[in-house]
């Protein structure tokens, strides 16, 4: 799926508030997180999930 430049336009990294730029099926920040790699947000089902990978776990473990 290819996210809209209208709507890449308007996201932004929730960890850097970097543009996010499309590779694949995620999104990916312009600007490195705090461990000096950028951050990558999957998408899943035609839907942006813009939580980290093991804040996935931690919401799907909390239910």
């Amino acid at each position: 799926m290819q996210i809209r430049a209208e709507l890449l336009a308007v996201l932004r990294c929730p960890v850097t508030a970097s543009s996010l730029t499309q590779q694949g099926n995620q999104l990916v920040s312009s600007v490195p997180g705090p461990d000096g790699t950028a951050l990558r947000y999957a998408i899943e089902d035609d839907i942006v999930l813009l939580l980290r990978p093991e804040q996935l776990a931690e919401t799907a473990g909390a239910s």
